[in-house]
């Protein structure tokens, strides 16, 4: 017993710095630290990224194409049953009409070919090199989109943490007063001076703050949980969200914003459009250079070892050289309208991409001014709102005092607080559409351009 009892006091420092060491673990995040680190390690971050990196890779396929190409080639037979070639008789003196068998070579032969080959012209991969800028800059396009999408997913979802966790404190607040205010009415209604009503209306009050409370924790978890999906951390990791909601509201307050003007051109959806629109001209391009003739080249050399036993690799064997030096030429002569119903095809889906493009620079324009307005108005509402909590807050305690003396019902009372409780959310809420609506009209007005080091 005495062994048992040492052993436990000897682990248990050991016991409270595993424990230390777990909640110094937990990682704290301001909304800025939590973009970046999702810009950096997010999931749909990191595929992007991995596309950039497969486009640099085509890009250099595309090329390779045209670079020479060696081949090498070698051949082992081993003529089990030799052919046998039918001789005319008289050759070997026999008789007219006969046939004498021959059996021609070696049973065995090696051959070791090498082959060069270097493409001259060919009207489809000089398309193919020019494409293969375009295809590299949609990615990287994609990248920065994928980036200013990322950024405004951590927004929200941070937000909502902040939100949810306002939502807990103040539900708690709103619970401790009304049960006090049930716990007072509750002995003056056993006292006889009120009537059972105004207990059960403050209790009906209070079952519902401890429903609300209780959703409020529950979603609390749930927007961490979306805040570290969003971040590109595992759900099961323990988190922080450290910043204030108001003072988060307070810091996004920038009204030169609605001021701010860029060129379409430089907005991501644009460019993204104009990439979409480049790859149709350059289709259109590769369909028309497809009736151009192509040109290449070839020079192989090799040996050829032949002998009735596997001597090979013996120094008396023999080995015989050849070597081709050729040009290939293919010119395209008829297709039936085959080529010229694909351009046709191709150029239709150009002219559909300039209409695309087009379409997409007025709806930029559209998103701007729409994001403006509803961070504009976001400003007002959040000023709006906080007065409208003051006001409901102010009512709320005037009639405490008045249900409290007995001048209003339990009723009244319970108006004043459901009002109260609705002001609180929509002050949160307003407070949270200023940081989201502000993220969105950033991301509007963003002009980064791509980058290894971004």
């Amino acid at each position: 017993m005495k062994k048992i009892i040492l052993t436990f006091f000897l682990a248990f420092p050991a016991l409270i710095y595993a424990q230390d060491v777990e909640i110094n673990s937990v990682q704290s995040y301001t909304l800025e630290e939590a973009i970046a680190y999702g810009l950096e390690n997010s999931y749909n971050s990191e595929i992007a990224s991995k596309d950039v990196a497969i486009a640099l890779k085509q890009k250099w396929e595309i090329i390779a194409q045209g670079l020479p190409q060696i081949s090498g080639n070698a051949e082992y037979r081993n003529n089990l049953e030799q052919p046998v070639t039918l001789l005319p008789g008289e050759i070997a003196g026999g008789d007219p009409g006969t046939f004498v068998p021959v059996t021609f070579g070696t049973k065995q032969n090696l051959t070791a070919t090498a082959t060069w080959n270097q493409l001259i012209f060919d009207g489809s991969y000089i398309v193919g090199v020019q494409s293969a800028k375009t295809l590299l800059q949609i990615s990287e396009n994609a990248k920065v989109k994928t980036d200013l999408v990322v950024k405004q997913t951590i927004t929200d979802a941070y937000g909502n943490v902040l939100l949810a966790r306002e939502s807990v404190e103040i539900s708690k607040r709103n619970l401790e007063t009304i049960q006090k205010n049930y716990n007072d009415t509750k002995v003056t209604y056993e006292n006889g001076l009120i009537e059972e009503e105004s207990v059960e209306q403050l209790e009906i009050t209070l079952l519902g703050l401890e429903t609300s409370l209780n959703n409020a924790q529950r979603m609390e978890g749930i927007a961490y949980d979306m805040l570290k999906l969003s971040m590109g951390i595992p759900v099961a990791t323990q988190i922080v969200a450290v910043d204030n909601l108001e003072q988060l509201s307070t810091d996004n307050f920038d009204l030169q914003l609605l001021n701010k003007q860029i060129p379409i051109e430089d907005n991501i959806d644009f460019r993204l459009a104009q990439d979409q629109s480049n790859q149709a001209e350059i289709l259109v391009k590769l369909e028309k250079s497809k009736a151009l003739p192509t040109l290449s080249a070839f020079v192989n050399y090799g040996a050829q070892a032949n002998s009735d036993t596997f001597s090979f690799f013996t120094n008396n064997q023999v080995y015989f050289d050849q070597s081709v030096l050729g040009l290939s030429l293919n010119v395209p002569i008829f297709s039936s309208g085959l080529r010229s119903a694909r351009t046709a095809q191709k150029q239709i889906q150009y002219e559909q991409s300039k209409l695309q493009l087009e379409l997409t620079k007025n709806q930029v324009e559209l998103e701007i001014q729409s994001a403006k307005n509803d961070y504009e108005f976001s400003l007002e509402n959040y000023a709006n709102k906080g007065k409208s909590l003051d006001l409901a807050e102010r009512i709320e305690n005037k009639n405490q005092v008045k249900f409290l003396e007995g001048l209003s019902s339990s009723f009244e009372l319970n108006e004043a607080q459901q009002q109260l409780y609705r002001a609180q959310q929509e002050y949160l809420q307003a407070m949270l559409e200023v940081v989201t609506t502000k993220t969105a009209i950033e991301n509007l007005l963003d002009t980064t351009k791509y980058s290894k080091e971004n």
